[in-house]
């Protein structure tokens, strides 16, 4: 008996199919033209076909306007930047990044894309907005005041660039506004330290962080309270030169300030009277801001 065998319909058709596999196979390497890995179309890749930079950022356009897909709208002005990297396409879709990832919350990377504008093109005239986008994205994280407040001075640093090397922009205008908040922002954290301090009975404490917004945040509203609160804390010590120092500079520049009614009341149960020692820190600090 030879070595053929008879095949049924479905093994010839097996049969011719392995012997055509083997032919494509063997005569791959012929041709010269194709590698093997080119044939066998589960192992070939599609190639990532490179679009053009108008048509991706007018796409990243489209996705923002209206917010219908912000993260989405970002991701295509990324591509710009990625498949055109040294277009004037790609300058505007940096800027434009930013600017979607800060509408899509996504401030990290809104600082990111900002600081890379900045850096990639100092000379442009909208280097100012990059730099007030930062600052917007420190600004929207503040936390409130029980918590760390690092973001908070991240914020003030970020606009006060703004203020001091755009000043005649737009943007300084708005970066003022913000570092005026973030400030009572922290002014607000020091009271509350200082009067958690005081529930406790540590005026030294209560004191040194009442000096704090009186020394650097005049300009915000929690300085009248910490005047009232200064004059508390001295007259809880013993120090009346000094309380009654912060009750009549409380009383001259917040005359009409119901902080300053509680302080004249506290003196007179005391029977004393508001009086100004010039030579006070506290006099010293309201003459420096032209507040005394």
């Amino acid at each position: 008996m030879g070595w053929s065998v008879a095949l049924d319909g479905r093994d010839r058709r097996t049969a011719r199919f392995a012997r055509l596999v083997a032919l494509v196979l063997f005569a791959a390497p012929l041709g010269g033209c194709e590698s093997l890995s080119s044939l066998v179309w589960w192992n070939k890749e599609d190639p990532v076909l490179e679009e053009p930079a108008d048509k991706l950022y007018n796409e990243g356009l489209f996705l923002l306007n209206d917010r219908k897909d912000i993260k989405a709208a970002a991701k295509r002005f990324d591509e710009v930047e990625r498949q055109h990297p040294y277009s004037d396409w790609a300058r505007k879709s940096l800027l434009m990044s930013a600017y979607a990832y800060y509408q899509g919350g996504q401030y990290e990377d809104s600082i990111n894309s900002a600081r890379r504008y900045i850096q990639l093109h100092p000379g442009s005239q909208d280097v100012a907005y990059a730099q007030f986008l930062i600052g917007t994205s420190f600004f929207d994280q503040i936390r409130d005041v029980t918590r760390d407040q690092d973001r908070t001075e991240r914020a003030i640093t970020a606009l006060d660039e703004v203020v001091r090397k755009y000043p005649d922009t737009e943007y300084a205008v708005s970066a003022k506004r913000k570092i005026e908040q973030a400030r009572d922002q922290l002014a607000g954290k020091e009271m509350m330290v200082g009067r958690y301090y005081m529930e406790r009975r540590d005026f030294t404490g209560a004191i040194n962080r009442f000096k704090i917004v009186v020394t650097r945040y005049q300009t915000t509203r929690h300085v009248e309270e910490a005047l009232l609160r200064l004059t508390e804390t001295y007259l809880a010590l013993g120090i009346v030169g000094e309380a009654q120092t912060s009750a009549a500079v409380l009383g001259h520049n917040f005359p009409d300030s119901r902080w300053y009614k509680d302080a004249y009341v506290l003196m007179r149960e005391k029977g004393l009277e508001p009086a100004e020692n010039r030579n006070s820190w506290i006099s010293q600090a309201f003459k420096k801001f032209g507040l005394g």
